[in-house]
């Protein structure tokens, strides 16, 4: 019997709105190179990943020059008008090479931020679960819930409550199995723990922490800048000018 073995999805076809800015936020410039190399960065670096798909724009013309867009263990897909369709479409490109037994995690593009230890505790917490889980945090302000006017209509009890984060860990085929039923039947899943939700499944949650941000919004990318300074992973050049100016 072959080992179990874990690949990684990164669905990066999305245009980033929200952030107002001119070109889509995975390409962003963080300390010298893109949004999307940082978050590729910290898969490549956990040695149990075997290879990573992402998923594009078909009109996409940045990711050729991106750091890890050659690396020998990444691959392209195209992606799809949702989230949910560029996995899939990843998803299948894996069906190639992997088995339905294997484990996939899927990331954001824009989370550039992602712990090295939070990635490989979340592998070694997960790789025996029955079903799989995500990375999350608890919620920890208070939580209210709008009206269409946009007041307040309730204080929602946040025991209980968790931020969903990225990776979601799921094995292959019950993964490509549960979003293809959510959309069969018209539903469009946010994430993939949605999906195996769909089907009835109970995702675990993981903690982690809280500086795993996704690039959404303007104020995001300097608070990224933030991190990833106390994190140490800024570049060479910065890291440079960092004792130059001290």
């Amino acid at each position: 019997m072959e080992p179990v073995r874990f690949w990684a999805v990164v669905p990066a076809a999305g245009v980033g709105r929200r952030v107002g800015a001119p070109i889509p936020k995975q390409y962003l410039p963080l300390f010298g190179q893109a949004v999307l190399d940082h978050s590729l960065e910290v898969l490549l670096g956990e040695s149990r990943i075997e290879g990573v798909v992402v998923a594009v724009d078909p009109h996409d013309q940045r990711w050729s020059t991106t750091r890890y867009a050659a690396h020998p263990k990444v691959r392209k897909v195209a992606g799809g008008a949702e989230r949910c369709h560029s996995v899939l479409n990843a998803l299948a490109l894996l069906t190639q090479t992997a088995a339905a037994e294997d484990w996939v995690l899927v990331h954001d593009a824009a989370r550039p931020c992602l712990r090295q230890t939070d990635l490989a505790a979340m592998i070694d917490t997960l790789r025996a679960d029955p079903v799989g889980g995500i990375l999350a945090v608890p919620v920890c302000d208070t939580m209210k819930q709008a009206d269409r006017q946009g007041c307040i209509a309730r204080t929602v009890v946040r025991d209980g409550l968790w931020h969903a984060f990225t990776p979601q860990m799921f094995r292959l085929g019950p993964l490509r199995e549960a979003l293809a039923r959510a959309l069969a039947d018209g539903y469009l899943v946010t994430d993939e723990a949605s999906g195996l939700e769909y089907i009835g499944q109970t995702p675990r949650l993981v903690e982690g922490h809280a500086d795993n941000i996704k690039i959404t919004r303007p104020e995001d990318l300097p608070l990224a800048e933030f991190y990833l300074r106390q994190q140490g992973r800024t570049c060479e050049s910065d890291k440079v000018s960092m004792h130059t100016d001290s």
